[in-house]
């Protein structure tokens, strides 16, 4: 058998690894001056570069902001794609993708605060962001899609249209069945699409507030505010 790098070459490995230096020293700078502060120049200093090699990796600021952007999206992805195989029942998925979620929240909070906090003045994320952006979305999309095939989601009580957002929330089933390539929100009634939208950003918001010290002096530490929201934002889409 074949070793994984077979018919890679050594300048080919030598870049990959420079690359992936770049990057975590980066991401040092990213913890101490915040993703406003990064700078190449500061980056190839710290590894010994002159900026004209950094350029020859990476061309400017943004395309090293947007290569850590992607690793992030793509770590918390892979995190909640994981939980998802942990369990079969769809409420104890959903359960399981938010505290995937969180730990990975918890591990990481600089790459959390750069694609979920504040924009970064001046920087416009290119396309090659959606796809990364989209995977850990897409997730509780699957955990809800396969819960309505398996019988298990049932429409709350509740008004059952979701009035002026039924347009948007039709709109929003096509799209992320474009971003997940067939693996979108067929068969979700609208009204429990926007309910898992307010579920999602609920849980953001309590990741935000717990990383950024909004519960010190009050829910500190937050493990069962944490579990008892999810809790209640299970059943509130639709997972009994």
């Amino acid at each position: 058998m074949n070793p994984p790098n077979a018919g890679v070459t050594a300048r080919e490995r030598a870049r990959a690894e420079l690359t992936r230096e770049i990057k975590e020293e980066a991401s040092r700078q990213l913890a101490a001056v915040g993703a406003d502060g990064l700078s190449l120049r500061a980056v190839a200093r710290s590894l010994g570069m002159v900026s004209s090699a950094l350029y020859r990796y990476f061309p400017s600021r943004d395309d090293l902001l947007t290569a850590l952007i992607i690793d992030a999206y793509n770590a918390v992805g892979d995190a909640a794609e994981a939980a998802i195989a942990t369990h079969s029942c769809a409420r104890e998925r959903w359960v399981a993708v938010c505290r995937a979620v969180r730990a990975w929240a918890i591990a990481n909070p600089h790459e959390y605060a750069l694609i979920y906090g504040s924009p970064v003045p001046g920087y416009r994320a290119p396309e090659a962001t959606i796809g990364p952006a989209s995977r850990m979305p897409l997730a509780f999309v699957r955990v809800i899609r396969d819960g309505v095939a398996a019988g298990e989601l049932s429409v709350p009580p509740g008004p059952g249209d979701p009035g002026p957002l039924a347009a948007q929330a039709t709109a929003l089933a096509a799209a992320l069945a474009a971003a997940g390539a067939g693996a979108g929100a067929p068969g979700i009634p609208p009204c429990t699409l926007v309910r898992a939208v307010i579920a999602w950003t609920q849980l953001f918001g309590m990741i935000s507030f717990e990383l950024f010290g909004q519960f010190v002096g009050s829910f500190e530490p937050a493990d069962d505010l944490f579990e008892h929201t999810v809790a209640q934002m299970a059943t509130f889409v639709g997972l009994p």
